[in-house]
């Protein structure tokens, strides 16, 4: 058997115009797992990622930690959905930036409901697929590694909503447990599947083992 390990990117632009592209910090919790695993002899067969920017940035990171150049397979799959779409599709009204606590945990309310109502088909928001279709992409990818790298050590860079599907998949939760699972993925954090032929199951979820020492307790963010 073998090991896939699934990376959240690193901290984004949340907040800004263009969400997609690293903060300074997001690079740093991205080189520093890179580092992590090379001081630990890790290794990996395949590397696979969505196609976002803050995916190739975070596995740019890694690799830089790591010391390495690794061949790398995109797969559009494992992009995130449209959280303006979705948020669009049930509150039509333009919203303030979410630069305060409060509007922060509105964002967030009002980006769960509309989840809810995506999986469950009730909305179809702008310019997005439809949650099966988005689903089906995740389970793709998954099909992908389970068929070619029994065996392999495997790792795949993307975002907090592929990454909650494919638990979801594995474990087979109901949608308001994969939108839990999604609004607790940190940033670089690492989930663990093992790889069999005919399954994949889960054996760690959302762990920050690179980010344990005191000097990088303020390196935990969220989005």
């Amino acid at each position: 058997m073998g090991t896939l390990y699934l990376v959240r990117h690193g901290q984004a632009s949340f907040g800004a115009d263009d969400y997609d592209q690293l903060s300074a910090r997001g690079r740093e919790q991205a080189v520093r797992l890179g580092e992590h695993w090379r001081e630990r002899g890790q290794a990996f067969d395949a590397v696979i990622t969505g196609t976002l920017r803050r995916h190739t940035q975070t596995l740019e990171g890694i690799a830089e930690g790591l010391r390495t150049t690794p061949e790398v397979l995109q797969m559009p799959g494992l992009n995130e959905y449209d959280s303006h779409a979705l948020i669009a599709a049930i509150h039509p009204q333009p919203l303030p930036r979410p630069d305060t606590p409060e509007l922060y945990r509105h964002h967030f309310r009002l980006l769960c409901d509309a989840l809810a109502q995506w999986m469950a088909g009730v909305i179809s928001p702008q310019g997005m697929p439809s949650w099966n279709e988005f689903s089906a992409g995740v389970r793709g990818a998954l099909d992908h590694v389970r068929q070619h790298h029994v065996g392999h050590k495997v790792l795949l860079v993307s975002s907090g909503g592929p990454i909650s599907t494919a638990v979801g998949q594995v474990l087979g939760t109901a949608p308001e447990v994969t939108i839990a699972l999604n609004m607790r993925i940190r940033n670089s954090a690492v989930t663990e599947f093992t790889i069999s032929p005919k399954r994949l199951m889960l054996q760690t979820f959302n762990t920050l083992p690179h980010l344990q020492a005191l000097e990088h307790a303020d390196w935990l963010t969220h989005a």
